[in-house]
């Protein structure tokens, strides 16, 4: 193999050094390409073309380092199967090709050896994280007493208060195929209960292996839960008891709560939680109202530690530094103001990722601040594509599941796009008009951000603020003048027993904040439901959108026409005309009116997902007052491609038919045995998933949401058997 090997690189170099030859003008294009169309001159022209375009590339590869690395990444979480040896090894050779290469192609072809080996070692690094975080995951319902300690406190999306724990217990589980960690939401009175990390509980719940996907193709619960070792999920109705006080560990996250409550309890309501939530990362205090206000004008990134909370912290701490310094004439002609700032930050913003609990979106915002202040220190401007590119690489090595996430997309769709702009824009004004250079600055940062971000929003969410722009101009000022300096000057001023002016800053940024988010989430049409896009649509966009942005040459207009496409892939793309819960117990087909729904209640969440991903506002009860569906006593019937579908919900509902009722398929929540017909009940449903069905050709064409997610270490938990065939 590996004289092979060496036979393919020496014959691929010695194509490539023709153009050097070319260069040195040792080679007659005009009379080589004289031949056939496809003749060696045209390839060698084409060649020499190639490298010159590689070569206008020197200086600016290094942004183009993380996206090969990402497009690996990208590779192995779209992979169909798990890879075996062979894959594995396949992929190893992948990445000695590349570095061989490196060491013998013409110095204009070396990056393309580099992308082979920084693909290669994206899909590694993935696999290599997927097996590191291995943790049981539960594979049945459970009910009975749960022990474990708290490592973790947030809200659900119905606004219960949900615990995360660790160290867990469960009766009559072998401590070997015990899950890691567990997330149970409280339902009930629990007002004895004293929520703290690192308190052991013990309680009585409902346990159950992660939910996958509402529809094929639609977001996999398990694959986030697998990289957070989260083994189960759940809820209990019964009081929490305490087992044990809280232990020598998790002081950092006591500290958190600590601050949080001591914020919460001096600020009332709303702008209490929202300035715990700025403060110490803890969100637990802020009511699901006020997240949807938040969400519908564009300002709920504000809720989360991301970039903008840790780059307005070091701003500030790195501003006062600085002004400090130059107060003090002879300091400041002794110290590089700059760089003591910049020392003293760092510290600052290390701090704040340890107190706000090491999240993910902190950690991506942490290291991009880290970077930038590291280019301070090294006399290198903070804010250009290479430090976005180092941050970038970073996280990508340290968390290769970011990739995926939606807070990683968008940080880095905007800060992309921010450091462009700021890089070659002329903020200092001139003249008269120098006092607007700061107001065109924040709205051309926000216009900005916000087109960055909107497509992956959209795609991730399904929502769209159509004023996000007026919000985040609005509020701007007071996140960075009020919120983020009162922060840190509370953090000065605990220490000194001096609280209330900072905490009083707080107050006041965080009630405009929310003042805004629901004025303008009050105006017509301010939130808007986007159709999911097909999967393509945002590895197309992005691919397109980075080759506008960091290519040399005018190739880059190609990227225009790319991010043109993905959209109007995205405008043109179609919803399943059947889709099926994985309950058995709902349905709901395509119709004029929009999609039909079988009844109003019951897998709500299954449900909400459908709707959002069809760009539907509407909720389960108009959707179920829609026609196109015959609804009876537990019967609900439709016609989908040609095939006639019964829904039977309920024991003697399933009783009460012969047979299959008359229909092609039928779907129950009952155990239906075997039938004349095509039968998912949840036996099948346990395999399969949620099943869509599209209208191909006037035939209706089944695919479960299994079969698109494949044979993967989180899809493996709870599945008995291969994925059944639904047929054609």
């Amino acid at each position: 193999m590996s004289v092979n090997l060496s036979f393919t690189i020496r014959g691929l170099v010695s194509r490539l050094r023709i153009t050097e030859r070319l260069r040195a003008g040792q080679v007659d294009l005009a009379g080589d390409a004289s031949g056939t169309a496809a003749g060696p001159g045209h390839l060698r022209y084409l060649l020499a073309l190639a490298e010159a375009g590689l070569l206008a590339q020197r200086g600016h590869l290094l942004p183009w380092a993380p996206v090969a690395l990402g497009t690996g990444m990208g590779l192995y979480f779209a992979l169909p199967a798990e890879p075996g040896q062979t894959g594995w090894i396949a992929v190893a050779l992948a990445g000695v090709l590349g570095l061989l290469l490196a060491r013998r192609l013409p110095s204009g072809f070396v990056p393309l050896a580099w992308v082979l080996a920084l693909v290669a070692s994206g899909v590694g690094l993935a696999g290599h994280r997927a097996w590191v975080v291995a943790a049981p995951v539960l594979e049945f319902r459970y009910y009975g007493p749960i022990e474990g300690r708290i490592v973790e406190i947030d809200r659900s999306a119905s606004d219960a208060l949900r615990l995360t724990l660790d160290r867990v217990v469960l009766d009559g589980i072998d401590p070997a195929r015990r899950p890691e960690r567990v997330r149970i939401s409280l339902r009930g009175d629990q007002r004895w209960l004293v929520a703290e990390p690192g308190r052991v509980v013990m309680l009585t719940g409902h346990l159950a292996p992660p939910s996958g996907p509402a529809e094929p193709g639609d977001f996999d619960f398990r694959r986030a839960a697998w990289f957070e070792r989260l083994g189960a999920v759940g809820y209990t109705q019964s009081p929490v008891l305490t087992r044990a006080p809280p232990g020598g560990g998790l002081w950092l996250h006591r500290l958190r709560m600590r601050l949080s409550d001591g914020i919460k309890a001096r600020i009332e309501g709303d702008a209490g939680g929202l300035a715990a939530a700025m403060a110490t990362g803890d969100r637990s205090g802020i009511s699901a109202q006020a997240n949807e206000v938040m969400r519908d004008s564009g300002l709920y990134h504000l809720v989360s530690i991301s970039g903008t909370h840790m780059g307005l912290l070091v701003a500030f701490v790195f501003g006062l530094v600085r002004t400090s310094v130059a107060l003090v004439p002879p300091l400041a002609l002794r110290v590089n103001g700059k760089k003591m700032a910049a020392l003293v930050a760092l510290p600052v913003a290390t701090f704040y990722l340890a107190l706000a609990g090491r999240d993910v979106a902190t950690e991506r915002a942490f290291v991009m601040v880290a970077v930038m202040l590291g280019a301070v220190l090294c006399d290198r401007q903070a804010i250009t594509l290479r430090s976005v590119g180092i941050a970038a690489l970073i996280v990508l090595v340290l968390r290769p599941e970011s990739l995926m996430n939606a807070g990683f997309q968008m940080s880095f769709a905007a800060v992309t796009a921010l450091s462009v702009i700021l890089g070659r824009a002329n903020w200092t004004g001139n003249g008269r008009w120098r006092w607007a250079a700061p107001v065109a600055m924040l709205v051309l940062s926000s216009l900005v951000a916000g087109l960055a971000t909107a497509p992956y929003a959209g795609a991730q969410f399904n929502r769209f603020a159509a004023y996000g722009l007026l919000s985040n101009v609005l509020a701007a000022p007071a996140m960075g003048f009020l919120v983020m300096p009162g922060a840190a000057l509370l953090g000065l001023g605990a220490g000194l027993g001096i609280t209330q002016p900072a905490l009083l800053i707080l107050e006041l940024g965080c009630r405009w904040i929310l003042l805004v988010a629901d004025l303008v989430a009050g105006l017509e049409g301010a939130a808007t439901s986007v159709m999911a896009p097909p999967p393509v649509v945002l590895p197309l966009f992005t691919g397109a959108g980075l080759l506008l942005i960091l290519w040399r040459g005018r190739m880059r207009w190609g990227g225009a026409a790319g991010m043109a496409l993905a959209l109007g892939l995205w405008a043109g793309a179609g919803r399943p005309d059947l889709l099926i819960a994985p309950s058995g117990g709902t349905l709901a087909v395509q119709g004029e009116a929009g999609r039909a729904l079988s009844r109003p209640t019951g897998d709500s969440f299954v449900v909400a997902r459908w709707l959002e991903n069809d760009g539907d506002l509407a909720g389960p009860d108009e959707a179920a007052g829609r026609p196109g569906l015959d609804r009876g006593d537990g019967l609900y019937g439709a016609s989908v491609g040609g095939r006639t579908v019964l829904l039977v919900r309920g024991a003697k509902a399933l009783a009460g038919i012969a047979g299959c009722g008359g229909a092609d398929l039928l779907v129950t929540d009952q155990a239906a045995g075997a039938r004349p017909c095509l039968v998912l009940d949840p036996d099948v449903l346990a395999r399969t998933g949620a099943v869509a069905g599209w209208v191909e050709d006037g035939t209706l064409r089944l695919v479960s949401a299994e079969e698109v997610s494949g044979d993967r270490p989180w899809t493996r938990a709870g599945r008995d058997g291969p994925v059944p065939d639904l047929g054609p």
